[in-house]
């Protein structure tokens, strides 16, 4: 195997492979940037220094457009007008918006309320809308639970309208949008002509676009949800995404027990007795929806409705007694990060 060596400048990684003509691989280009509350950091593989570096600029671009767009934070976005309108009457948006709430419907559906956009209301009563959470009276919990419920949303196809049949719902997409931007800025890349890149929403959600050279996949480290500092397992990602969804990420404790951020829509509590779930699906949407429907969900129901989703696996962090964890992985129809 001839040698090689690597010359690394501004972002750039260029491998070279010492042999006879000194054959020139594949440039590596790499940045980060910080939008929808976390880091997005993308790599790409290419021939065209001048073309990775537009292509990535591009595809941050594009994560910054679907924040406008979704993000129920910001007064002026399209989502933050409809949670103000749509309660008192059918509120028109543009057809990316209203197809992609559409889809956030089909999977509340699907997961019998596990998972349920209208969510907002609950997240405030916890005091995790921009807070690190707190306990709510019953008073505040009951009022929140009247306003949650994805029923409550009516969606009118033929006039693209939207209107909140009970006063007080919001949608709250922040569960999925993520994995939505990973897909858009994987697009982007694409028609930009890149066939080989990495897309990560602050290691949430993350895509693998074919495989880096000289490696089957991209792999990526899942953390031990007891020890952050050790890893559990490595997945191998090649155009698949992982997401990963915690009760590490956000939380309070009270009298020695800890409330999460993950909240089980139904009950209006958080979820008990789950540390974290990772799953490997075949799109970023998919897979940041489907982190919160197997951790509401748990493994039981998981387990029977694995066949008929767009899943290859499912692992689960089992909280046990003594601060030590179980995992218990499920396996989908196909599993292709092997």
């Amino acid at each position: 195997m001839p040698n090689a060596f690597c010359v690394v400048t501004m972002g750039l990684l260029c491998v070279l492979t010492a042999s006879p003509t000194l054959r020139r691989e594949k440039i590596r280009y790499e940045d980060n940037h910080v939008s929808m509350a976390c880091t997005y950091h993308v790599v790409v593989y290419g021939d065209d220094q001048q073309l990775l570096r537009k292509a990535v600029d591009s595809s941050f671009d594009e994560v910054d457009r679907i924040d406008r767009l979704m993000s129920h934070y910001k007064p002026e976005s399209p989502l933050s007008r409809l949670n103000r309108e749509a309660s008192q009457g059918p509120v028109k948006v543009d057809a990316e918006l209203f197809d992609f709430i559409a889809e956030c419907l089909h999977y509340s559906s699907l997961s019998e309320g596990a998972f349920d956009v209208t969510v907002g209301p609950l997240m405030k009563a916890w005091g995790f809308f921009r807070g690190e959470g707190r306990m709510p009276s019953e008073e505040e919990l009951s009022a929140a639970r009247q306003s949650v419920g994805y029923r409550h949303v009516f969606l009118n196809t033929q006039e693209r309208t939207i209107h909140f049949t009970r006063p007080g719902v919001e949608l709250d997409l922040g569960g999925i949008a993520k994995g939505y931007a990973v897909d858009r800025a994987v697009s982007v890349l694409k028609r930009a002509g890149i066939s080989i890149a990495l897309v990560s929403a602050g290691g949430s959600t993350i895509y693998g676009l074919d495989a880096p050279p000289h490696h089957a996949g991209w792999e990526e480290r899942i953390q031990n949800p007891v020890d952050p500092n050790k890893t559990a397992f490595t997945v191998r990602l090649k155009n698949q995404a992982l997401s990963v969804s915690g009760s590490y990420e956000k939380f309070f404790e009270l009298n020695k027990h800890r409330y999460s951020h993950i909240m089980d829509p139904r009950t209006g509590w958080p979820v008990e007795g789950i540390l974290s779930v990772a799953v490997i699906a075949e799109n970023g949407t998919a897979g940041d929806a489907l982190d919160n429907v197997f951790y509401v969900q748990g493994t039981q129901w998981s387990r029977k409705a694995l066949t008929s989703l767009p899943v290859s696996k499912v692992v689960f962090f089992l909280s046990e007694s003594g601060g030590k964890s179980r995992m218990e992985t499920l396996e989908g129809k196909s599993v292709r990060d092997r």
